[in-house]
């Protein structure tokens, strides 16, 4: 079954820890990402004046859902809840806020956990390796974070179609990038890239469609943070009925597989852009939804686990987009209804988050869930990253203005319904899970019959849960020796 440390070259695990303790680099657990109260309390005094996006290796440690900006220490995680009056469905509808990781997206997180795996057991020597990042934005801007903080040589690969803030943070941070054709759901272009860099040997690609440090990070730490806020806003006889997440990599759908643990009725609904409906009808296509990517099927996906697909519009979410964010559209919101607190706060959705937010209105409607029904999701990133978008619309379209306002919420939220959306059955998502074979088998090399053992439980209780102690404890005694 997959493990997160394969193989392990006990010298250069030595030289990287000397190297790391030379320059103050202290490894976080993910018992710590999961629990930052358990962080020693040397550390939480020097994190006070250290910046969120500064580069300095103590920001590992603020790589969790509970930074509190505030103190510049930890807190309750970050959410934010989207009322009726907004969503116009009776259930309550929760996405945690990546705003507040470093970078302002969680996948700094799924980056952290592809690398730490191979430098504690010395596969990466940062001295000889770079570490590529393939992805459509913020992995790679994660990961680049990440190999910033560890001294590391970080390489970017993303379609040539993302947001400018992306490419501009990059150069900013200085990773090498390179530029694939196409958008967000040209994903092959970047396997074609990683083939191409893979065979000289100082290139390491950390693949998140493949990477099981990426689920497994969010297994755990995204799950334990959703658990958590959950028992600290239920009422009596509230469920967790729900939880949703763009399939993108399959590394956040990956906290699903803990919440159908704690809590057996909850449904996982795996959402994608109805341009490229790769689950709902084995589509294809481009669409603007950045973040999400598809035409494929992510190797770490365990589909057996999902019970939803949902396809949302790429429109609807660049309208949401202008409504959450431009300054008429939040006036005429706080004008019509909509608590001005929870006005200010929707630029806390990026695209893919509001894709996340349709998503889960269209499964309280198909489901018929009620006030005591709880959805959650993340809000994987704020709209920061998606200024240019903003322009972009303004030019294609023209100012914004009041009478568009009313015409997006009440054409987008408020008439947003459970079609393009498949129940799954078992041979439904059979049908889903055997897609991996064509990218997986077929043109990446993976064994059959490692496939056939993903569609059994036992393979991912055993990726999820017998992972994390080895990786915790090889971190520990990284950081002791």
């Amino acid at each position: 079954m997959p493990k997160l440390i394969t193989k392990i070259d006990p010298v250069v695990a030595k030289k990287n820890a000397k190297r790391c303790k030379e320059r103050g680099i202290i490894l976080p657990t993910f018992h710590q990402q999961m629990f930052p109260d358990t962080i020693p309390e040397t550390i939480k005094e020097k994190l006070k004046p250290i910046g969120l996006w500064d580069i300095n290796p103590l920001n590992l440690f603020r790589i969790n859902w509970k930074n509190d900006i505030n103190t510049g220490l930890f807190g309750k995680p970050n959410y934010l809840e989207i009322p009726s009056e907004l969503t116009g469905v009776k259930a309550r509808i929760i996405g945690l806020a990546g705003k507040y990781f470093p970078t302002g997206t969680h996948k700094v997180g799924a980056a952290y956990a592809c690398l730490v795996s191979r430098l504690v057991s010395g596969t990466f020597d940062p001295e000889i390796h770079k570490a590529v990042w393939p992805s459509t934005g913020s992995y790679c801007r994660g990961g680049a974070f990440d190999c910033a903080l560890l001294a590391c040589t970080a390489v970017a690969i993303l379609p040539e179609e993302m947001s400018k803030e992306r490419f501009d943070w990059l150069r900013e941070i200085g990773a090498e990038i390179y530029v694939t054709p196409g958008c967000e759901s040209n994903v092959k272009e970047i396997y074609d890239k990683c083939a191409e860099l893979r065979k000289d040997p100082t290139f390491v690609i950390l693949n998140h469609f493949d990477e099981f440090g990426n689920p497994l990070w969010h297994y755990h730490i995204t799950g334990n943070a959703i658990s958590e806020v959950f028992e600290a806003i239920k009422k009596p006889g509230d469920r967790l009925s729900g939880y949703v997440s763009a399939t993108g990599s399959a590394g956040t759908i990956a906290a699903g597989d803990f919440l159908k643990n704690q809590y057996p009725s909850c449904k996982i609904n795996a959402t994608e852009a109805l341009e490229c409906p790769t689950l709902l009808m084995n589509g294809f296509g481009k669409h603007r939804i950045e973040g999400i990517g598809d035409k494929h099927i992510p190797w770490i996906h365990n589909v057996r686990n999902t019970d939803l697909v949902t396809a949302i519009r790429d429109e609807d979410c660049m309208r949401l987009l202008r409504l959450f964010n431009e300054p008429i559209g939040i006036k005429y919101l706080k004008q019509n209804g909509i608590n001005p607190n929870l006005a200010d706060k929707l630029d806390l959705l990026g695209i893919s988050s509001i894709c996340n937010l349709l998503s889960a209105i269209k499964m309280a409607k198909y489901y018929e869930f009620n006030e005591q029904d709880i959805i959650f999701t993340s809000f994987t990133d704020s709209s920061l990253m998606y200024h240019s978008r903003l322009q972009e619309q303004t030019a294609a379209k023209g100012e914004y203005s009041e009478l568009q306002a009313a015409l997006d919420r009440e054409g987008v939220l408020n008439a947003q319904s459970y079609d393009n959306l498949l129940e799954l059955s078992y041979k439904e998502k059979k049908r889903i899970h055997n897609l991996k074979y064509y990218t997986w088998v077929e043109q990446q090399g993976k064994s059959e019959t490692e496939l056939i053992q993903q569609w059994e439980p036992e393979y991912w209780i055993e990726t999820f849960e017998n992972n994390l102690s080895e990786l915790d404890n090889a971190i520990e005694e990284f950081n002791n020796s």
